[in-house]
């Protein structure tokens, strides 16, 4: 028996439904701010919303069923899985560095409410925005890489071990 006497196919299954449902999160999320320019604090709350239930979608059931369970299945599929999906977790702490100043620049300059289009984000905050812009992308670029890669191998092991379809 499992988490509040379910059995673990039933609780393993909501948690691939769970974190596969994060995924249109996560890419609608970045469509909100690739189709809005400027990003102002509408939309970048908006998007927020969604970016934030795709981390939770995935976040809670790693944090509540994978992680304790982790040390007991160790091999394979569930070590591949752990280390791309820590992988993915140090992308997301990489790229949040770079979200953190980008956002107080830009909340500084006040430019989620009044925007200036001659005011060049790079203009701003510090002598190395482009950098902190760079380290984003490259943080949510790899997240999302490694985010891929951990669901795949997690989905595979999620047939191997509860399915009769592998």
């Amino acid at each position: 028996m499992s988490l509040a006497g379910l059995s673990e196919t039933v609780v393993a299954t909501a948690v691939l439904l769970s974190v596969t449902a994060s995924l249109p999160c996560f890419l609608y999320g970045a469509w909100i701010v690739i189709d809005n320019d400027p990003v102002t604090w509408g939309v970048l709350t908006s998007h927020l919303k969604f970016i934030l239930t795709g981390l939770a979608l995935t976040t809670v059931p790693m944090v509540g069923w994978m992680m304790p369970r982790l040390f007991d299945q160790l091999g394979g599929f569930a070590v591949l899985h752990a280390i791309l999906g820590l992988q993915a977790y140090a992308m997301l702490a990489f790229g949040f560095t770079g979200i953190v100043r980008i956002f107080r620049a830009k909340w500084e300059h006040d430019l989620y409410h009044d925007y200036d289009e001659d005011l060049l984000l790079d203009e701003i905050g510090s002598e190395n925005m482009r950098f902190w812009r760079r380290r984003l992308r490259i943080g949510v670029f790899g997240y999302v890489l490694f985010w891929i890669f951990a669901y795949l191998a997690g989905a595979t092991r999620y047939f191997i071990k509860y399915t009769d379809l592998l």
